[in-house]
């Protein structure tokens, strides 16, 4: 019944000469809900029920771009993952897999759909049970919609340390609950909003700390499944900002690439730059996007807001909560929203690998 006076709400409003704006609001209403009505449907016929976790039912509804994510949404996710209860997240741990279980749910909650017949991808390259969790969300355009783009971060991080000051867990707030918050909102956006032509995957990595197994696993399951792979945008080290820059985020693999020109063209601003250290430190293959861009040869890189002289917690039991910038990451997450929207709707292929 709510579904039916929703469609009689869109045609009201077009008939009635409303905005764009107004018109929009209405189309994602229906999207939303007729998302939502599917994703349960998967939920109950391939999964069945998850453990009682934490819940973000209650969240903020889909306003302006520019306010989507608030600092007060970030930390709710932030103080979830990189809480002690989590014991550092490391793979194979207790720890990671309520973290996996608190992802699954997000997913669920916000109309995002398994991948695979789960949201679990099994590392088939390591020792102990581990899985990335794999969310999906098909494109609104027929043709368009062949082609994806991977949006995702590591959910795990290197579990306890020798004790230092009393505290012996290495909570990895900044690495990476930072970047796995951020792409939990970017879901939630698009799972709300449905406003992607290209279909997107939602990737969150475990084993990045052992040496990008995670990513790896997933960049040749995909590569034998013939995956139409436009590019991967990974997320990683976002939660203090750069000083004494004129760019909020920096492009591993910056000259390798336009990635940072089309991004800032649909930015409006210059929110990507380039970072010298990140190419003399070689970067570029460090992190989760390099295995994408070894399997498939497009465009793969990582944004970052970490340059090793902004945050001195680097795999230490000091990287925790309180020293995140909620606010700056909330920002980042929405200024990086028209972004993702122009490179999944883009018609042609606008990022170009230039060696």
């Amino acid at each position: 019944m709510k579904t039916f006076y929703t469609v009689l709400l869109l045609g009201f409003l077009i008939s009635c000469g409303s905005s764009k704006v107004e018109q929009e609001v209405a189309l994602n209403e229906t999207a939303r809900q007729g998302s939502s009505a599917i994703t349960n449907i998967i939920a109950e016929t391939k999964d069945g029920d998850l453990p009682e976790e934490k819940s973000l039912s209650n969240r903020s509804p889909i306003t302006a771009q520019k306010d989507f994510s608030s600092k007060e949404e970030v930390a709710e996710i932030m103080n979830f993952l990189a809480s002690d209860e989590l014991q550092g997240r490391e793979t194979g741990s207790e720890g990671i897999a309520k973290a996996a279980n608190f992802i699954e749910t997000s997913f669920k909650e916000n109309g995002i759909a398994p991948y695979f017949s789960s949201y679990r991808d099994t590392l088939v390259n390591f020792d102990q049970p581990a899985f990335n969790v794999v969310g999906f969300i098909e494109g609104n355009d027929p043709l368009l919609k062949k082609q994806f783009i991977i949006i995702g971060a590591h959910y795990d991080h290197i579990g306890t340390l020798a004790e230092e000051n009393g505290d012996s867990i290495a909570n990895g707030a900044n690495d990476n609950a930072s970047g796995t918050t951020t792409v939990l909102e970017l879901a939630r956006y698009f799972g709300a909003t449905h406003d992607n032509r290209r279909s997107i995957i939602f990737a969150l990595f475990s084993a990045e700390e052992k040496g990008l197994v995670g990513s790896k696993h997933l960049a040749q399951k995909l590569k034998a499944q013939n995956l139409n792979l436009y590019a991967m945008l990974n997320f990683e080290m976002v939660g203090v900002p750069l000083a004494g820059r004129n760019y909020d985020m920096y492009v591993t693999g910056y000259r390798n690439s336009n990635l940072a020109e089309i991004c800032n063209r649909y930015a409006k601003e210059k929110l990507f730059g380039f970072l010298p250290s990140a190419a003399d430190m070689n970067l570029f293959q460090r992190s989760d996007n390099y295995p994408f861009f070894t399997e498939f040869n497009v465009p793969a890189q990582t944004f970052c807001t970490f340059d090793f002289t902004n945050f001195n917690h680097y795999h230490k039991v000091g990287d925790e909560n309180a020293l995140m910038d909620f606010d700056h990451m909330a920002s980042i997450i929405n200024k990086s929203i028209p972004v993702l929207k122009g490179i999944s709707n883009s018609p042609i292929k606008e990022i170009i690998w230039h060696r």
